[in-house]
């Protein structure tokens, strides 16, 4: 009989926000699949859970993937987590979860820690629908992603870094219009948790503003009525005439 993998969401900031679940879930396992074997030992022990840890990250996760499923149908329980956040979201895990379901394996993925659920929620923006679009592509692409995106009529979520947020902002400003209302969030669960609300231009002066660190996930207020959407239109051509 097969055994069942995990996709266990760990702490993008408070350890507090760990669920009992998740504890147990690790304190079960045969072994635990980790991005850094380093960062998830410090988890690990401060839960007490004493299991095997094997890397599992973007440069191996073709050759481990194929491991883990012969062990998965030798009846062993695996998990996964991610450094932070639910894995397969903008993180390892979704060549685990194709080919779970390929081979029939089962797969129970807990509930619990993500950045954007919060950052959307606290936005004041619509979330009735969205768009994750998680990470944007470094170079090649990018702008035709964001111009693909601008014709959504949807709430957009992106993630970026902190060396690139001034540039994105700038691109948002450019693709979807100077009117444009966004929410900054960054370092959720943790200390200094900050959001911003505002338009673009609002944004951009408090990014130039601050040194910003730690992961944020921004959200585009994208959906608009037909009238809004006219206005948008005249305002995105305003700005592309005025920088042409």
């Amino acid at each position: 009989m097969s055994g069942t993998l995990y996709f266990v969401p760990t702490p993008v900031g408070n350890l507090d926000d760990m669920t009992f679940r998740a504890v147990k879930v690790l304190k079960d396992v045969d072994y635990i699949l980790c991005e850094d074997t380093r960062t998830s030992g410090v988890l690990l022990k401060h839960f007490e859970i004493a299991k095997p840890l094997k890397s599992y990250h973007l440069h191996n996760e073709h050759q481990m993937t194929q491991k883990v499923m012969e062990d998965l149908k030798s009846g062993q329980n695996i998990a996964i987590i991610t450094d932070a956040g639910t894995p397969g979201i903008s993180d390892p895990g979704y060549l685990l979860a194709k080919a779970g379901s390929d081979e029939d394996i089962e797969m129970i993925c807990l509930p619990g820690a993500t950045a954007f659920v919060p950052a959307l929620v606290v936005s004041g923006l619509p979330n009735n629908e969205f768009i994750f679009a998680g990470f944007l592509p470094q170079k090649k692409g990018r702008q035709t992603k964001l111009k693909q995106l601008a014709e959504e009529k949807k709430t957009i979520v992106l993630y970026e870094s902190p060396h690139k947020i001034n540039t994105t902002l700038e691109q948002i400003k450019e693709f979807f219009g100077e009117e444009t209302k966004v929410s900054l969030s960054r370092e959720i669960s943790k200390k200094f948790e900050e959001t911003k609300r505002g338009n673009i231009n609002d944004l951009i002066e408090f990014s130039k503003s601050k040194n910003l660190k730690g992961e944020i996930v921004l959200i585009i207020n994208n959906a608009v009525s037909e009238e809004q959407d006219q206005e948008k239109s005249l305002s995105k051509n305003k700005y592309k005439n005025l920088n042409t």
